[in-house]
């Protein structure tokens, strides 16, 4: 594979663009080291070679027609997006599911996964799930599913869906989305050590122009990365409401495990599996220090528990209370929009995700004593019955 320059990324993406503002330079740090990392630590196939270096300039791309939007209509910047309501984790504990619950409320306003990365010009009503740059997504995600049909198994998700922030906050080169596609320890360590407000500020620029298109509502917004850096998310977003979901931790510790160890298969033909064993579960446990000691220092930001048993059965009661403990009411009209998605999109719909706890790299004994005070002191409840 060719080594990755940032400053050739950067001039691609200018080219294409014809755009040279970026408005600021806080992307350059994490370009660097995500770059020298994937030369160091990813060993990228030959369509890892192609497709990695393309998403890196999608994302300068995005970033350069995002401030160039706000440059010609400086009146974005108005934009309030006020009392975000903002699922902050856990990895693979029902966030997209409840993500998803929450979009169907004709008061929210999600971020969609086709608008993450195409984000001007702002979408309209005729146009917020439909149209050109929608099925442009939605082919790119047919033809990744044809390469690795596991995709659609492990982690289904549609063009015109909820989405993660990830893929906004990867265009100012800090986001775990990288780390879970490409394996890259290197960026990983850089970013656990870095300021990410800038992610945040740019985050919030972007939620400004695709709103001021005119599909309004809540926003409605999920990442576990969120997890890592909750006190920038909240110096941004200072009224946001923060949800946190819980699962037992030898569960959802082997999910992510096969989850990473299948997305970035596609891009790599090496056997990442001892890596991936050792890195996840520390990636959990950091993430579970951090919003402990979030919790601890900031007692004032609500965070609201919920347990993924809850939300799996009981997902419309969940909603409902979790609209409470913002001081809101689910409507009848809301409630039934959950329902019905929720009977349209049975459990396992694309496929059952398989795996074996061992053939991770895993014991499940180990883990489950590993994160013994997290389970005790959230009450989670084990799911020993699926392993």
């Amino acid at each position: 594979m060719t080594e990755l320059r940032p400053d050739a990324l950067v001039a691609d993406a200018c080219a294409t663009t014809g755009l040279d503002d970026f408005g600021s330079d806080s992307f350059r740090a994490g370009l660097s080291a995500l770059c020298d990392s994937l030369d160091a630590d990813a060993q990228l196939n030959e369509l890892g070679g192609v497709a990695i270096p393309g998403m890196l300039t999608a994302s300068l791309e995005n970033r350069l027609r995002v401030v160039d939007w706000i440059t010609h209509h400086p009146e974005v910047t108005g934009e309030v997006i006020e009392r975000p309501l903002v699922v902050i984790g856990m990895f693979r504990a029902g966030t997209t599911l409840l993500s998803r619950l929450l979009d169907q409320d004709p008061g929210n306003r999600a971020l969609l996964m086709w608008e993450a990365g195409d984000s001007v010009p702002p979408p309209t009503s005729s146009d917020h799930r439909i149209g050109p740059r929608v099925d442009a997504v939605h082919a790119g995600n047919a033809m990744l599913a044809e390469i690795n049909p596991l995709i659609e198994v492990v982690h289904h998700e549609q063009a015109d869906e909820a989405t993660e922030c990830v893929t906004v906050m990867a265009q100012d080169f800090k986001s775990l989305t990288y780390e879970a596609i490409t394996n890259v320890p290197g960026y990983d360590e850089w970013l656990l050590g870095v300021d990410q407000r800038s992610a945040y500020e740019y985050h919030r620029s972007v939620l400004q122009v695709l709103q001021s298109g005119g599909v309004r509502g809540r926003w409605t917004l999920k990442s576990p990365h969120h997890a890592i850096a909750l006190e920038h998310l909240t110096a941004v977003y200072p009224d946001a409401r923060l949800v946190l979901l819980h699962r037992d931790p030898v569960v959802l510790t082997a999910s992510v495990c096969s989850l990473i160890a299948t997305l970035s298969s596609t891009f790599s033909d090496a056997d990442h599996r001892a890596y991936i064993a050792d890195h996840w579960p520390a990636m959990l446990e950091e993430s579970i220090r951090r919003i402990d000691d979030f919790r601890a220092t900031r007692p004032e930001v609500p965070i609201l528990d919920v347990h993924y048993a809850d939300l799996v059965t009981d997902p419309v009661g969940t909603v409902a209370s979790i609209y409470a403990a913002c001081g809101d009411q689910l409507d009848d009209r809301g409630a039934a929009a959950v329902a019905r998605y929720v009977d349209a999109h049975p459990k396992g719909q694309f496929g059952a995700h398989r795996y074996d706890v061992a053939e991770l790299g895993l014991d499940a004994g180990e883990l489950a004593e590993r994160f013994r005070g997290y389970t005790d002191r959230y009450q989670v409840p084990s799911e020993s019955h699926i392993r």
